[in-house]
């Protein structure tokens, strides 16, 4: 999901001072999607051939373009939004590509039901049963009490989720490749080679990852469904609040993962920063060289997108 997994390279020039963009990535079925400031590529390797098989593209969508979305805590609404339109259609993309060395084919109607589906019950495992199941405990929905518990039952959920699907073979295969998008980034950070033997030796855990990035999404909502709990809300209000809360945490928790993975050396942060690494381990696995050759191969896609852009 793709919250930026990512090194130092500068942005297009849009006005001075110039600001450093981060790569991000995110896994997708038997690949890696690699985005860029402007381009992004999507690596997978054919089932039949065993080729690696690339698509790439040019981001031009306003807020991928517009300085607006670039502003510090609307950047926040921009990651929702790219996470909706580039990882989907990587994802798809991808997809397509697996099922189609079947003899089989998926539109885009089937995929979008299947998200819808999954979207419904992720709300309602993830923001309505804490709702519920805390109110059988804590019956003063306004009290401190209420959003810690709230707050403590979402991540065993989310956390619980994860490492149950992270059983399943097909999964455990994307988290692999998860591992290789991380791998490849770290690499590249680090300015070693990018050759499997060099990436290999790379960390499997980044700081702008997108499972530590959940983790950092429910520690500020604890703390804003804290406050709220100060105006003593009624249900309906209590509701509200955490679909109106949605853009303001993801706002605040784009900027504290920023902040936290550019003073990742300073000790305090370093501290910091250990729950939102460790939470990774449930979404990574080691990968195979071929699946680190996959993510290579986007990676430099997306790169060459940029200099032919720059050139």
């Amino acid at each position: 999901m793709p919250l930026a997994d990512d090194p130092a390279v500068p942005e297009r020039p849009v006005s001075p001072p110039q600001e450093k963009f981060f790569y991000g990535g995110q896994a997708v079925i038997e690949g890696v999607m690699m985005r860029g400031p402007h381009h992004y590529a999507v690596a997978v390797r054919d089932p039949k051939t065993k080729e690696i098989i690339l698509d790439r593209g040019e981001l031009k969508a306003g807020m991928y373009t517009n300085r607006f979305w670039k502003l510090p805590f609307v950047r926040g609404l921009a990651l929702m939004g790219e996470t909706i339109h580039l990882g989907m259609k990587s994802l798809i993309w991808s997809v397509n590509v697996n099922a189609g060395a079947n003899d089989v084919q998926i539109g885009r109607k089937e995929i979008s039901i299947s998200v819808a589906t999954s979207a419904v019950f992720g709300s309602l495992i993830f923001i309505v049963l804490p709702l519920v199941a805390t109110g059988f405990v804590v019956h003063r929905s306004s009290s401190l009490a209420f959003a810690l518990l709230e707050g403590a039952i979402r991540v065993g959920l989310i956390l619980g989720y994860l490492a149950l699907i992270g059983l399943l073979p097909d999964v455990r295969r994307v988290f692999q490749y998860h591992g290789a998008e991380h791998k490849t980034i770290n690499a590249f950070e680090s300015e070693w080679p990018l050759d499997v033997a060099s990436i290999r030796k790379a960390s499997l855990l980044h700081p702008r990852c997108g499972t530590g990035f959940l983790l950092v999404v429910l520690v500020v909502s604890v703390v804003l469904f804290s406050l709220v709990a100060l105006i003593h809300p009624n249900w309906p209000e209590l509701i509200l609040s955490r679909i109106i809360g949605i853009p303001v945490i993801a706002g605040i928790s784009v900027e504290a993962i920023r902040w936290m993975a550019r003073h990742r050396n300073n000790g305090i942060v370093k501290v910091l920063l250990l729950p939102v690494l460790g939470t990774q381990k449930f979404t990574t696995r080691e990968p195979s060289d071929d699946m680190l050759e996959v993510a290579v191969a986007a990676f430099n896609a997306a790169r060459e997108g940029e200099e032919a852009a720059a050139a």
